[in-house]
């Protein structure tokens, strides 16, 4: 087996070359039962050709490490609320957080949690594979954030994205909006039925749009993640023949850019525009942005605290839904007559 230079081998390096699956190499680590003799000895040469971090399995064999990896897609306002709500899960533990924000392919950020720096995983990985992330929680406790899936091996923590969308359209719709604009993420993120929060919000938009008799209104713009992507994406649409009176933003970190826009075209006060998660910047006063409040803190804190009771021996799957609540400011306002 051929492992590209530099590059620092993984479990699933050993277990590709052993022929056996990643569960199993982890079991030969830990010495834990039920491994064949046949089988410690191909894992065991395996790691020895490959060279395997032995510190790690050292420390593996141990016990724990008492460190919880929290890993991140990027650094934002909401990924601070869920932050800071796992930091209280664990205060009086004697476990810590190790924030891990995601470095290219989100599956090696996991390998690197998983061998052996941490004792469990809180993630926020949308696009990950489910089948990958149910064969990852047999070697490591995993709880993930934002995803409606239906695992058996691993717990969730999600916000009613049904619910908080519905609030939003109600509630532009109620104003007296019709040529409601839905500013996104990329296609990647809204695949029907992938189970994201995004696919789930644009699919509830449309519908949405749909009881209300304006289907044909549908207008969903996408953002990339070049500097100032929202911003130059609504310019586009305030510059249509026909432009849309509101602009729903899939969470506030767009909403900000199309906020800018809206200044820059000399619309605000006229363009209504929402955003999701309702983070700290939502409520000051000269952003004053109508956002969904989707719990981020509890749900930061829940996730740990699933953690925990998975590393207190719990093994049946666990999910939890977070309340949401829209939350009306200076940011929405009817149409311009």
């Amino acid at each position: 087996m051929s492992i590209t230079k530099g590059r620092a081998v993984t479990i699933s390096d050993v277990a590709q070359a052993a022929g056996v699956s990643r569960a199993a190499v982890s079991k030969v680590i830990r010495n834990a039962y039920g491994v064949s003799p046949a089988m410690r000895s191909r894992v065991e040469a395996a790691i020895e050709d490959l060279g395997y971090r032995p510190s790690v399995a050292a420390r593996a064999l141990r016990g724990s490490s008492y460190r919880l990896g929290l890993e991140v897609p990027y650094v934002s306002a909401f990924m601070t609320q869920i932050v800071e709500g796992a930091k209280r899960a664990v205060a009086g533990t004697p476990y810590q957080l190790v924030l891990a924000p995601a470095d290219g392919p989100e599956h090696g950020t996991f390998e690197s949690l998983a061998d052996g720096i941490v004792d469990g995983i809180i993630a926020v990985a949308p696009l990950v594979d489910p089948a990958w992330l149910e064969d990852l929680a047999t070697r490591v406790p995993v709880v993930m954030l934002g995803r409606h899936d239906r695992p058996t091996g691993y717990d969730t923590v999600v916000g009613d994205d049904y619910a908080g969308t519905r609030a939003v359209m109600d509630h532009l719709l109620t104003l007296g909006h019709r040529r409601i604009a839905h500013l996104t993420e990329a296609e990647t993120m809204t695949v029907p039925g992938c189970g994201t929060p995004h696919a789930i919000r644009l699919e509830v938009y449309r519908t949405c749009l749909a009881e209300a008799g304006l289907a044909e209104l549908t207008r969903v713009a996408r953002r990339d993640h070049t500097p100032d992507s929202a911003q130059r994406v609504t310019a586009r649409l305030l510059a249509q023949p026909d432009p849309p009176t509101a602009i729903f933003a899939g969470h506030d970190d767009i909403a900000l850019g199309v906020l800018a826009a809206v200044a820059a075209a000399g619309r605000r006060g006229s363009v209504a525009v929402v955003g999701y998660d309702n983070t700290d910047m939502a409520a000051h006063p000269l952003i004053d942005l109508t956002s969904v409040d989707q719990e981020g803190v509890e749900m930061g804190s829940q996730a740990a605290t699933m953690l925990l009771e998975r590393l207190q021996g719990r093994t049946e799957p666990r999910s939890w839904t977070a309340t949401t609540t829209l939350t009306v400011r200076g940011s929405t306002m009817p149409p311009a007559a």
